[in-house]
């Protein structure tokens, strides 16, 4: 496609600050910019019809780490680094309510719960061990309320089978990520940020006074430059220690008498499940194939697939017919570490990237603050 003169002219003559990325991350990096320099243009630029690759494809989990997956934070992290990073998703989470209000959000304080089948014994003992100065030293954050409690009593009324533990996350809750991003995106074109669908940047340079952008059969120079595109970074900046990973999920017809409700983690947050209404709502699995998933390319896998459906057919819905209505997946940003990319690249390039999965939680406050490195 080569632009009009018009075309041009109107959006990308003289760009001032440009957020390559219209997810969560990039609108919240926008929304920040335009309040630190209301005299300045934001646009932002994204290649496809909707908001990012994970943004609108997540669960809508307002999470911020099941226990088994903040073990293995700690184990690969340090325990100060894995606390760190919990109080960022808390933060970033609340950030995303004050600029969204909890009825845009469809937010629902719902809950959630980790499971714990037959092979899980020794995870299960280990949750325990640590659940009690967890809690302890996640108190500052809740006002006391505790972040993870025993829930074995509460398996048979959420009609689980093979479920012998169950540790219950009471301060999570659930929201509907494409209202999400409408929101955000209103938000944005209110206060006169200019959000521009279907361009992809395909290379960038940070050339001392400006920074050159180029895309397919269009080029533009912007003063200084957000790049928050998560999973798909490296095709920009290859140089940024983060890798794509696949997430497959499937959603089936309405279910009569659904007894489960709320937010479900299992396996360190591999396997991931909610009600969607009396909808059940099931993704991830990547663990039967990380080489393969390990892709920004969309698509399904025919083992991954069959796990979900095993997983609702045998622990979630045992004995109930759930018809599959849609199936779909998306891309995050992971690394050999779980805290995102937040940092200036040079000059004029700043990124905030690899959200590891906990782009709802972590992407307002990873915008925001990519937006204050940004020099003026």
């Amino acid at each position: 496609m080569s632009l009009s003169f018009w075309e041009y002219d109107q959006w990308l003559a003289e760009l001032d600050f440009a957020v390559i990325g219209s997810g969560i991350t990039g609108l919240n990096a926008a929304l920040s910019l335009k309040e630190r320099f209301p005299e300045r243009n934001v646009t932002v630029l994204e290649r496809g019809p909707f908001p990012g690759e994970a943004s609108t494809r997540n669960a809508g989990f307002a999470c911020f780490g099941s226990p088994t997956e903040l073990l293995s934070d700690l184990r690969e992290d340090g325990e100060d680094a894995m606390y760190e990073l919990v109080a960022l998703r808390w933060q970033g989470l609340k950030r995303l309510r004050s600029l969204v209000s909890d009825t845009a959000l469809r937010y629902v304080s719902c809950g959630g719960y980790e499971w714990f089948g037959p092979e899980d014994e020794a995870a299960y003992a280990a949750c325990m061990e640590f659940l009690p100065g967890a809690n302890a030293r996640l108190s500052a954050l809740t006002g006391g309320q505790a972040f993870f409690r025993p829930a074995d009593s509460e398996i048979r009324a959420l009609g689980l089978q093979q479920t012998h533990h169950l540790i219950a996350l009471p301060t999570e809750g659930q929201l509907h990520p494409g209202a999400m991003m409408a929101a955000l995106l209103d938000r944005a074109r209110t206060v006169g940020i200019t959000v521009l669908n279907g361009l992809s940047v395909s290379q960038l340079e940070d050339q001392g006074d400006r920074v050159w952008l180029q895309g397919e059969s269009w080029e533009s120079t912007a003063k200084a430059v957000v790049v928050a595109t998560n999973g798909f970074a490296r095709q920009l900046l290859p140089q940024l220690a983060l890798r794509p990973a696949r997430n497959q999920v499937l959603i089936t017809e309405p279910v009569p008498g659904l007894r489960l409700q709320g937010c479900f983690h299992h396996r360190e947050g591999y396997i991931y499940a909610r009600n969607v209404g009396n909808r059940v709502l099931l993704g991830g699995a990547r663990y039967l194939d990380p080489e393969g998933e390990t892709t920004d390319m969309l698509g399904f896998t025919e083992p991954i697939q069959q796990e979900l459906q095993r997983l609702l057919r045998e622990v979630l819905l045992p004995g109930q017919p759930a018809p599959i209505a849609r199936r779909w997946s998306g891309i995050l940003g992971v690394g050999d570490r779980k805290r995102p990319i937040i940092e200036r690249l040079s000059p004029r390039v700043t990124v905030a990237v690899r959200m590891g999965g906990m782009g709802v939680a972590l992407g307002s406050q990873a915008g925001h603050e990519a937006a204050q490195l940004v020099l003026g």
